[in-house]
């Protein structure tokens, strides 16, 4: 049997489970409004957060599915995270589910813990779906996507991962696509590094398959998925029309692969055209600016 978390952190931890981000009911709403006003100048002012679409959001809760970008300190998620309570309130948590190294630490576990992040699993997220009724925010695309070379910052890759659809279904609640663009600008990723991560036995350690090469602050060319300090800039959301569930679907049956691979293949075309509505949303210099470098880096 292999390592559950990786073999670092099981050789941390023990066999048991990490002892964070698996509750959902130590979300601590008070946390969460001591975070955000403690960050307002920064989404406010430093990253310009903006979000449209709103009414696609049906009444009661849902799945929310986001590409993922901006490298190892997920400005994409924090910046949805700010515009959801500036917009909705603590009266509609949003509980974002996270790869095991984020609760690997007592520096970082309890802190996300309280604001209401959780280790993912499909059972977690069906329980914070279908017990509490709170909205989950899962980015697929994980690893793979939040490395993707910046030239590759506008097209949607969730490295074939399905679970989030399977969640939906045995909860019995829709898939809203969230499509954002920004967070990737914020350093400059040349290459996921995936052979090095080969190389380094990464999926066996730490359950990742990336080693990255980027450009970012304070590194200068920084190795490794190391957080960064975000460059300024506009982190910009389109939350779509969401993908209902299938008529007389009943909550809890197992789905056929079909009608996994169908929705899936749905939601992908979902945030891809949100995506490049926002693409095309750019300023002409920015827009500029972004194809001369993709030339280059091209």
């Amino acid at each position: 049997m292999g390592a559950r978390h990786g073999a670092v952190l099981d050789r941390l931890h023990g066999d048991g489970e990490l002892p964070w981000g698996t509750d959902p009911a130590r979300f601590d709403p008070a946390a969460v409004t001591a975070t955000l006003d403690s960050m307002r100048w920064l989404y406010d002012g430093y990253f310009r957060v903006s979000a449209q679409g709103w009414e696609n959001l049906p009444e009661r809760n849902a799945m929310l599915v986001m590409n993922h970008s901006g490298g190892t300190s997920i400005p994409d998620v924090w910046g949805l995270a700010f515009a959801w309570y500036d917009h909705l309130g603590l009266e509609r948590p949003l509980r974002a589910l996270a790869h095991d190294m984020v609760f690997s630490t007592p520096l970082t576990g309890p802190l996300f813990e309280r604001l209401g992040v959780l280790r993912a699993s499909r059972e977690r997220a069906q329980v914070t779906l279908g017990d509490l009724r709170h909205d989950v925010l899962v980015c697929p695309g994980g690893d793979q996507e939040t490395w993707r070379p910046w030239t590759e910052r506008y097209r949607v890759n969730f490295g074939g991962r399905r679970g989030y659809v399977r969640s939906a279904l045995a909860a019995g609640v829709p898939i809203v696509p969230v499509s954002h663009a920004g967070a990737h600008d914020t350093l400059l990723v040349l290459s996921r590094g995936a052979r090095i991560a080969t190389l380094l036995r990464l999926p066996e350690l730490a359950r990742a398959r990336v080693f990255p090469l980027h450009l970012s602050l304070p590194w200068g060319l920084g190795v490794g998925p190391l957080p960064h300090w975000p460059l300024p800039g506009s982190l910009r959301y389109h939350i779509g029309e969401p993908v209902s569930l299938p008529v007389g679907w009943v909550p809890g049956r197992t789905p056929s692969e079909e009608l996994v691979l169908e929705m899936d293949a749905e939601v992908q075309r979902r945030v891809q055209a949100g995506l490049d509505a926002l693409r095309a949303e750019r300023s002409p210099r920015r827009a500029m600016i972004g194809d001369a470098l993709e030339r280059v880096l091209g």
